[in-house]
Parts: structure tokens; sequence; C-alpha cells
């Protein structure tokens, strides 16, 4: 089981405070770092000092950190377009030496749009889907060739397709709860499909539906990785989960039914249900980003008997 940790900077959070919890993802032996895509914040907390840009973090991230990998739970498809995302992308994963994942996703949170000026439009998943065909399709393109690309929402003309990452393929992500068109995506293009915040029974469902979406695509089910995202909220005692439960303003039993709470024991034992359902991956939703001893609980009481 692979144990990967994911923030939400949009509820505040700077870039030192974002690299010091990259840092610490790094030596506590987490597989990866990952943060998500927003220009507001979410809830009644200040966001204070304000939005960090997911791919300028992981661009900082990535000559800061050796070894885990950095990522996206999802970059929005109305923030880019898929040439500038391609481009953006693959220079990150240069100058990580090869370590970056893309998450994409079509977009949902319309305010933000709205705050920060940003066209929303109504078809996203058919643009999602061209993004997606533009994006790997240009990575894809062999050195001294050229890429076209003419769909409904976006057309390429005899674009270069550079620069190429460094990996020889970017592992994509996408996630969700849709029941058709999402898996048909993932079954085409995802290398992991993330189930996010999602009960044990719905993920089992819907990870059906992907692997039956891969095989539809020939690709085969065993093509992708299935992982989940889930708040995290771990405590040594019942007071700890208490405390770290109120900070984050949730309820402790709100946190046991929807996430992984409670002591290392029982964390532990939820995940092997979610590996039951077909979880290979868990991305811990790490909300205080000033908490490190969380972190350190987590690595050592619950990660030390999953990895």
């Amino acid at each position: 089981m692979d144990l990967r940790i994911f923030t939400e900077p949009q509820q505040g959070a700077t870039y030192d405070t974002l690299l010091t919890v990259a840092k610490a993802t790094e030596d506590l032996g987490f597989d990866a770092f990952f943060r998500s895509d927003h220009y507001l914040r979410m809830g009644s907390v200040d966001g204070l000092p304000g939005p960090t840009d997911a791919w300028i973090t992981l661009a900082g991230l990535a000559r800061e950190t050796k070894r885990i990998r950095l990522g996206t739970l999802m970059t929005a498809g109305t923030f880019r377009l898929p040439g500038v995302l391609a481009i953006q992308v693959a220079q990150v994963d240069q100058m990580s030496g090869g370590r970056v994942e893309l998450g994409l996703g079509a977009g949902w949170f319309e305010e933000e749009h709205k705050a920060y000026g940003i066209p929303f439009p109504k078809e996203k998943i058919g643009r999602l889907e061209e993004q997606l065909a533009i994006v790997t399709g240009l990575w894809a393109t062999e050195a001294g060739k050229t890429f076209d690309f003419h769909g409904k929402f976006y057309d390429l003309t005899d674009s270069p397709a550079l620069p190429k990452p460094a990996q020889a393929k970017v592992p994509v992500l996408i996630g969700g709860h849709g029941a058709t068109r999402t898996p048909r995506l993932a079954g085409q293009y995802a290398d992991e499909f993330n189930m996010p915040f999602a009960s044990i029974e719905d993920t089992e469902r819907q990870f059906g539906r992907v692997r039956a979406a891969a095989e539809a695509a020939g690709r085969g089910a065993d093509a992708l990785t299935y992982s989940n995202a889930l708040v995290a909220c771990v405590g040594k005692d019942d007071a700890e989960v208490a405390r770290r439960a109120a900070v984050i303003g949730r309820e402790v039993e709100e946190l046991k039914a929807n996430g992984l709470a409670g002591s290392p024991a029982e964390v532990v034992e939820k995940i092997g249900r979610y590996a039951e359902a077909g979880a290979q991956r868990i991305y811990f939703q790490i909300l205080d980003l000033d908490d490190l001893d969380h972190l350190e609980l987590i690595s050592s009481q619950v990660g030390s008997q999953l990895t």
C-alpha cells in the first residue's frame, strides 16, 4: 500500500509552509506530496495569506526535494489551456528529475472562477476529454515530428510538441464519482484512478466501473493503479484525536465515518477494508499543515504496518 500526503493550500498556506510539509513527507518515508489546485478558500476559514498556484508550487518543490513524487489532485482543466499545461508539467518533470504526476479534472468550483475572472464553461467533460488527448498526445509525439489536433474546443496545428518530460510517460490521474463518462475517460487515458472522499461501498462500485472501462478500451483492468483520498485525523489516544478534529473544525464521529480517523489501529483496520475494495494507494488529506507531529504519527504507527 503506497501512502501519500495530500494538502489543500487554498485553505491557508504559504509556499514556505508547503515546503516544510513536503520535506517532512520525504523525511518520514511517504511516497508522494500532492496538492489541490484551487484559488479560493472553502468553508469558514480565512484562507490567509491567499492562494498559491499548484504548478508554481510544484516547480519550487521539484528543486527542494529529492525522492518523493509530486502532483495534483486535481489540476482544474478550466484554469489552463492544454498546450500550455503540457509545457508546464513537462518542465516541472525535468526540474524534478522525473518525479511528477498529473492529476487532471474538469474543474467544478464556480465561485473561484468568478472571483478571479476565469471562464467557467458549461461543457466541461467534453473539454476534459480533448485536454487529455492533447496533453498525452503532445508528450507522445516523437522528437522531430509535429502534433495536430482539431476538436470542438481546441485546435492545434504543426505543434513541435516540445518540451518533453524527463519521464518516458508522466503518470496521468483521473478521479471522481461519475458513473459513465469518468470511468470511460479513466479507462482510456489514466494510469491511476482516484476515488475521493468516498465510502468503501461506493469505492468498490466505482473501481468496478473503471476496471470494466479499461477492459473495454483494450488495456486491461490492471493497467491502472486504484487509489482513495480521505481526510486524516489520527491520534495516539482519544484526547489527541479530539484535539486534532477541533483544530480542523470537524466532529470525531463524522471523521471516523467519512475518513481515516481515530487511533493508529483503527486507521490501519479501515485502510485494510479499502484495500479489500481494491485500493492500492491512499492519499491522506492533511488539513492542519502546522501539525508535523501528525505526519510523524501516521508514518510511524500507520505506515510502518502498511508499507
